[in-house]
């Protein structure tokens, strides 16, 4: 299940980008989700553990990847911190819900993501309640930001 806490939260890691590049381990790359991931977000095709192509810069490292796949790849791949989902845009959403489908995941949104038109299990912990939709979320959200 998708755990979020809303608004500021002292045990979250806030710059992903600068966490990624000290423990990010280069076989996460070679792994079929973080491939798509890293495919869908951001349009990039990884080459090896140490280079992702991408159609707007050519031959980068992992660690020029954009915030918001970083984030999802920290979040796959790390389960005890919790990150700072905000620095994800809202095209991670679904990805969100994928990790959180297959183990708990609990981020820290400084924002409301918006999660889309379909029904979802997403639990605010803020309020210890569980909520299946957008128009829930949106009614639930209200103090926490």
């Amino acid at each position: 299940m998708l755990n979020i806490i809303f608004g500021e939260y002292e045990n979250t890691i806030y710059n992903t980008s600068v966490f990624f590049k000290n423990v990010y381990e280069g076989e996460w790359l070679l792994e079929e989700q973080t491939k798509q991931m890293i495919l869908d977000i951001d349009n990039s095709k990884v080459i090896s553990e140490g280079a992702i192509e991408s159609p707007v810069l050519g031959i980068i490292p992992p660690t020029s990847l954009s915030g918001g796949v970083k984030t999802l790849i920290l979040i796959d791949h790390i389960s005890d911190k919790i990150f700072n989902a905000s620095n994800c845009g809202d095209n991670c959403a679904s990805w969100l819900l994928k990790i959180a489908a297959k183990k708990d995941v609990t981020v820290n949104l400084r924002h409301v993501m918006d999660f889309g038109d379909g029904e979802f299990e997403i639990k605010i912990l803020n309020k210890d309640k569980i909520v299946h939709s957008m128009t829930e979320l949106l009614s639930e959200v209200g103090g926490c930001l």
